[in-house]
């Protein structure tokens, strides 16, 4: 054989590797633009709290970032570069930094044209003012693990600070019932501590309002009582009849719709604090809030919105078969109750929105409404207050009109009112994050 068969025979292989790549390359390149652009358009490019900055001049291109990542096109190379293409499905991993070899990663609260609000906490989680603590979301840690890493630990510190004083009714209330809340509850029953839990909703935190079927990714942890928990990734339902489960078999001593409405300290001879909610009066030596960013729902105001068939998220679609609902709202949460329950048999879906456009929905699900629209699955009510809810009707003015409809239930999806006020109120020191850590 002739040096030329051997030095075609050789190089023919790194050719063919060499095409493969650079084709792959350029159809990954065109994907991930498109998601960019299709965030852009649809005006979602704002993270929610915690997220990757990348320096674009220490980036390599190598994209061990974007494969750390356990989200789904969160991350992509674009040009050789990684850039954050989808940023409001970032929930703050971090794995994208610890995977990257050029540290070009850092991770940031809020960007330059919109700021995130979060507590000034200690290393020992409490806040600038004496005996109260923050852990979870709040403070900017969404990930289960570590909302639940901070729970545990934010009781052992609070554990330091009582020193079997007796004057409060307990030593140790906790507001919310999410991860980091269930973590300290279990904390403070395995330490004996005269512990409540305050709900003003249900079991499971943020991850309750996640839609039937979504995947939850977490990883492996230890609860206190419980023990070694193997988390890797599991749905939305499962996490949730895991939490149940432990709430049972510990007895867990959890008050459900118990919103908390004040703190007030109590005088210098009873350390302290007093809390009030829509239900009673408690005082506790201290107090952890362990609630998530998305806030207390936002209410309409209306005569009739009290009554049980008003709800604020959709838990299950199927309850609503064969039934007359109402979907308040113009965001996605909206649109995606709205749809998800026009598949109902039997269901009739009327879709209420203050505005004349959906502009604040992804494209994605502003096309499948138009669709369901034009399909009469959902009557679409553009320019619409909901001005009054009866048993079996709701009242709607559109345009100056007073409509009537047959109405079984009601979904109200206006966004929530963030607890900022409320922790401002308390004396709580809250910074401001511009695309800072």
């Amino acid at each position: 054989m002739d040096n030329t068969a051997i030095t075609t025979l050789y190089f023919l292989p790194l050719a063919f590797s060499l095409i493969y790549y650079l084709l792959r390359r350029s159809t990954n390149n065109r994907k991930n633009t498109t998601v960019l652009q299709d965030a852009i358009a649809d005006k979602l490019t704002e993270p929610a709290s915690l997220h990757p900055l990348i320096n674009a001049d220490k980036c390599v291109g190598c994209g061990s970032c974007v494969h750390a990542c356990p989200e789904n096109q969160v991350l992509g190379l674009i040009k050789g570069k990684a850039q954050l293409i989808n940023p409001t499905h970032c929930i703050g991993h971090g794995c994208c930094k610890e995977a990257c070899p050029m540290n070009a990663i850092e991770l940031v609260f809020g960007t330059a044209t919109r700021g995130v609000d979060i507590p000034h906490l200690q290393p020992n989680f409490e806040t600038n003012v004496p005996g109260i603590f923050i852990a979870g979301e709040l403070g900017g840690m969404g990930l289960i693990k570590n909302a639940i890493t901070q729970g545990k630990q934010a009781v052992e510190s609070i554990k330091r600070k009582i020193n079997g004083q007796q004057q409060t009714d307990y030593d140790l209330i906790i507001v919310g019932a999410g991860p980091a809340g269930i973590a300290a509850s279990l904390a403070a029953k395995k330490s004996n501590l005269r512990y409540l839990v305050l709900e003003q909703e249900s079991l499971g935190g943020t991850v309750s309002h996640f839609p039937r079927g979504k995947i939850v990714m977490t990883a492996p942890t230890e609860l206190p009582i419980v023990g070694k928990v193997h988390f890797r990734e599991t749905s939305k339902e499962e996490l949730m009849e895991f939490w149940k489960k432990i709430e049972t078999d510990t007895d867990l001593n959890i008050n459900y719709r118990d919103r908390v409405e004040s703190v007030t300290a109590l005088d210098q001879q009873a350390s302290g604090y007093q809390v009030v909610s829509n239900e009673s009066q408690y005082t506790t030596h201290a107090l952890l809030l362990a609630i998530g960013r998305r806030g207390t729902p936002r209410k309409l105001g209306v005569p009739g919105e009290d009554l049980s068939k008003v709800v604020y998220r959709l838990d299950d679609p199927e309850q609503y078969k064969g039934k007359h609902v109402t979907v308040v709202g113009g965001g996605d949460s909206a649109l995606e109750a709205a749809l998800a329950i026009s598949e109902q048999p039997g269901t009739t879906v009327t879709l209420s929105y203050r505005s004349d456009a959906f502009s604040r929905a992804k494209k994605k699900n502003r096309t499948r409404i138009s669709a369901a629209g034009e399909e009469k699955k959902v009557a679409i009510l553009f320019n619409s207050n909901v001005k009054n809810i009866s048993k079996s009707e709701i009242e709607i003015e559109q345009d100056g009109q007073l409509l009537k409809l047959k109405n079984d239930a009601v979904i109200i999806s206006a966004g929530g009112i963030l607890p900022t006020p409320f922790l401002k109120q308390i004396g709580i020191n809250v910074e401001t994050k511009y695309g800072t850590n």
